[in-house]
């Protein structure tokens, strides 16, 4: 089905969408355009959402808003937010009633005229996502990224063309309802996660499992065989299955060897791209590179996949390199909001490193960080309202021994002069905070960018 036949097919009939926001604003204005009746419904009152009301108002949508936006909501089609539950009582009394409940990317996968490559998981998907997209587009295919990074495609859905690509990072609540499966799908891991929102790991998994049990025997699902929850899950598929492993040699699929990733299958295997080649760092981003090497084989060719393995400096906020310095190396990990976050970048590097840490408090034990920090760092700076909790769990674990130094900064502006001070040529200063940022910034993305500001501003 093509997106004007979808949209076709909504004329007449009076369409919800709940939640305006990112992924749902660009449809509102789609479906307003092509005459549909929309109603665009959020808990912000009018208000909150600045402008953006008015904006929609004058493309002809009816605005419902305020706390009671769920109430006897009643519409032929109903589109969910991401992070809305599909059994809400509320969507659940409007099905009896007769009402379609979707989302926009369920309607994407009905009008995509392209293969979809999607990516789940629970660590790393971001980054496989991205990495596969730089490898498609290295060997000529016009690519389109979306789903839980980029931005909404459904609006574009008339652009793309039979022989574009789209790669999508899809997460367990785009997932939860998911009817429809990519031509080719990748887990890179599962652990407990997001277990405030799903009722128990049964219903994660159970989510997740939605990326690739609605293929066809004609289509690829690739699981990481590290993982045990990933490795169990593989059984299930119903199209072909690749593996790949970082710790062990795989039958079909891509593993590690002799410092280089190699591809199996076939009856055949070669070596693809070294693990010196890679320009991002960590073991965890060799498994990402797995994965993705696994997904793009027969599509790209060997050599496009060294040169971005050479040039890709990583996603945003993700042990990003920000600029090198008087022989010193300056990186942004702002994503790491938990200690098991920053664990995985400190082991990342082959050298002890000044780490910036510290932020909101949300209330997470700091007692397995301490060994990681006495192992891979030679130079502490504490900042944020978790100051003291982190320098307590380090100078209390039993292995301490006065190594690394302490400092504390009120500010992250201050914390980033203490390791420009301190800093010499051949050091690797980096920001993992294992807290969120609530205490000094909005979000671990304005933590990042402001960081990368004030190492770009230090003279050189």
């Amino acid at each position: 089905m093509e997106l004007q036949d979808y949209i076709d097919s909504l004329r007449g009939k009076t369409v919800a969408v709940l939640g305006i926001g990112v992924s749902n604003t660009p449809l509102v204005a789609l479906l307003c355009r092509n005459g549909v009746r929309t109603v665009a419904c959020d808990r912000k009152e009018r208000a909150a959402l600045g402008d953006t009301a008015a904006e929609l108002e004058a493309l002809g949508a009816e605005l419902r808003l305020g706390a009671d936006y769920l109430r006897d909501i009643d519409a032929d089609v109903i589109f969910r937010t991401p992070g809305m539950r599909p059994d809400l009582p509320e969507l659940l009394a409007a099905r009896e009633r007769g009402s379609v409940v979707t989302s926009e990317m369920q309607a994407f996968f009905q009008v995509c005229p392209c293969p979809i490559l999607a990516v789940t998981g629970s660590d790393g998907k971001t980054t496989t996502t991205s990495i596969i997209a730089e490898l498609l587009r290295a060997a000529g295919r016009k690519t389109w990224v979306g789903g839980n990074i980029g931005h909404p495609l459904l609006a574009e859905a008339d652009q793309i063309a039979p022989e574009d690509a789209a790669v999508l990072e899809l997460s367990s609540f785009q997932l939860l309802d998911m009817t429809r499966s990519p031509h080719i799908a990748v887990l890179t891991n599962l652990t407990p996660n997001h277990l405030d929102v799903h009722r128990d790991m049964d219903e994660y998994i159970a989510a997740k499992e939605n990326i690739f049990l609605h293929q066809s025997a004609d289509d690829l699902a690739i699981f990481n065989l590290d993982n045990d929850i990933t490795r169990g899950l593989s059984d299930r598929a119903k199209g072909r299955v690749r593996l790949f492993s970082r710790r062990e040699e795989v039958a079909d699929g891509a593993f590690v060897r002799g410092g280089a990733i190699w591809l199996r299958g076939g009856g055949a295997e070669r070596e693809v791209v070294k693990l010196s080649d890679i320009r991002i760092p960590g073991q965890h981003n060799v498994e990402n590179y797995c994965a993705a090497i696994t997904a793009v084989d027969g599509l790209v060719p060997d050599e496009a996949i060294r040169k971005v393995a050479r040039e890709f400096a990583g996603v945003e906020h993700r042990i990003e390199l920000v600029r090198e310095r008087r022989g010193v190396k300056w990186y942004n990990d702002s994503i790491a909001s938990s200690p098991t976050r920053t664990i995985a970048g400190l082991r990342s590097f082959d050298r002890r490193v000044i780490l910036i840490a510290g932020g909101y408090d949300k209330h997470i034990p700091f007692a397995p960080l301490a060994p990681e920090i006495v192992a891979h760092v030679k130079l502490l700076i504490l900042c944020g309202a978790t100051a003291d909790a982190i320098r307590a769990a380090v100078t209390l674990w039993e292995g301490y021994r006065g190594e690394p130094e302490i400092v504390e900064c009120e500010t992250l502006q201050s914390a980033v002069d203490a390791a420009a001070a301190r800093a010499g040529e051949g050091d690797i200063v980096t920001l993992s905070p294992a807290c969120a940022a609530f205490d000094q910034f909005a979000n671990f993305m304005e933590r990042g960018k402001a960081f990368k500001r004030m190492v770009n501003a230090l003279p050189e």
